[in-house]
């Protein structure tokens, strides 16, 4: 339903308090990619030292919660969001356990199908979906800070998984963490999450306002279809300092505790940084940020192809951080403020599946680039490229929404 600005607020401190317990549970849920990328090179070692192995798993868990969010969305609009938190919770825990499997094909099993589409694909688009239900002033806060659970698993874990595979190997690790998943996870889910503050929907939809003819005065799907685009080529620049810093840092003579640590340091920073970019939108719209963030990050990965040394890597990767944090939650605000909330159930996960395509293959371009090559700089150079693809996309459609400004609440 549409809900004008002006309306009496839906939120409450129930609101934040629900927001809260979705950045935890997202943070949780989050790690268990994280342990994949931290391993890559011991992981590679069993797979004739092959990269784009591990990459190719990590790329796959991407693109599993990204397709998974579609059919989990669905999903939890009949049952609630709760049921396929609780659900996906166990899957994370399997999909880790069979990773451990020791063949190839455990591992891309376990990360894309279990982890991926059945774990984090039944919560992440479920959950931008249920919190933008709860806010409607402050939507653009509201979903930064959800979106920085990846980025705050990110600043956490690497760390402590470093450490862990060190002292007891890769498969334990992943194997633990999945039981800690389902310890915390599931009685959170249960206690917290409830059906949002909005009237009573016809069933299978969310709303019974027409949708728009036009929007900015093109055809809906061709504008959707625009920043599906732009999202993908995005992520892939996104994702490549993300996928394979630890195994940089290594290369270069840094010891893998300083990889893990730079990698904590540069989503750290993306996780304090996006609450600042969540305001921004609030106030300058969702695309109008994207193109802001998107043109810091090119920056940054120009930066990544022209530095070698340690501490030059650490503010590069801090930089990066504070770059592309408000990326992803300014896309869905523009989506909310473009269509109208009845097509949020379905717009929403298939822009995340086209944001974890891009994170997908920018992550697997690098590890094969990767192993053409013998070094990274091609990769980032694909990277730059992507980016500028992004940046005309998007300044296409910031400029054409200043000649036909279009909103929804």
């Amino acid at each position: 339903m549409h809900r004008p600005i002006s309306m009496q607020s839906v939120e409450t401190k129930a609101s934040w308090a629900i927001a809260t317990v979705v950045l935890v549970i997202l943070t949780l849920s989050f790690g268990a990619p994280w342990i994949t990328i931290v391993a890559l090179k011991p992981i590679a070692a069993e797979t004739a030292g092959l990269r784009s192995v591990p990459a190719l798993a990590t790329s796959l868990a991407w693109i599993g919660f990204g397709a998974g969010g579609i059919a989990m969305g669905y999903v939890a609009e009949k049952i609630g969001v709760r049921w396929t938190v609780i659900f996906g919770a166990v899957m994370i825990w399997m999909g880790l356990a069979l990773s451990t499997g020791g063949e190839t094909w455990h591992l891309y099993v376990g990360q894309g199908l279990f982890v991926g589409f059945f774990g984090i694909g039944g919560m992440n688009a479920p959950f931008y979906v249920y919190v933008s239900r709860w806010f409607d002033r402050r939507r653009g806060s509201a979903l930064a800070l959800i979106s920085s659970g990846s980025y705050l698993a990110g600043a956490i874990w690497p760390s402590m998984f470093e450490r862990a595979i060190t002292y007891a190997g890769w498969r334990q690790t992943m194997f633990y963490y999945g039981l800690l998943e389902v310890i915390l996870v599931v009685p959170l889910a249960a206690i917290f999450l409830r059906q949002p503050p909005e009237l009573a929907l016809p069933e299978g939809a969310f709303g019974t306002s027409p949708a728009p003819k036009t929007v900015m005065g093109w055809p809906p799907n061709l504008v959707f279809g625009l920043v599906a685009a732009a999202v993908i080529f995005c992520c892939i620049p996104m994702a490549m300092p993300q996928a394979h810093l630890p195994a940089l840092c290594s290369d270069l003579g840094i010891l893998a505790s300083h990889g893990a640590a730079m990698l904590s340091v540069l989503l750290g920073t993306a996780f304090i940084s996006r609450q600042f970019w969540g305001w921004v939108s609030d106030r300058a719209g969702g695309l109008n940020t994207v193109l802001i963030g998107s043109s810091f990050q090119i920056i940054a990965m120009i930066a990544f192809m022209l530095t070698q040394d340690e501490v030059g890597l650490f503010s590069v990767s801090a930089a990066f951080g504070l770059g592309f944090a408000g990326i992803i939650p300014a896309y869905i605000l523009a989506i909310r403020e473009l269509f109208p909330a009845s097509e949020a159930y379905w717009r929403i996960p298939t822009f995340l599946l086209c944001s974890g395509g891009g994170m997908a293959i920018g992550g697997w371009m690098a590890g094969v680039l990767y192993d053409h090559f013998g070094t990274y700089g091609p990769a980032f150079a694909a990277g730059v490229g992507a980016n500028v693809v992004n940046l005309v996309i998007v300044g296409l459609l910031v400029f054409r929404q200043r000649q036909r400004p279009s909103r929804f609440a």
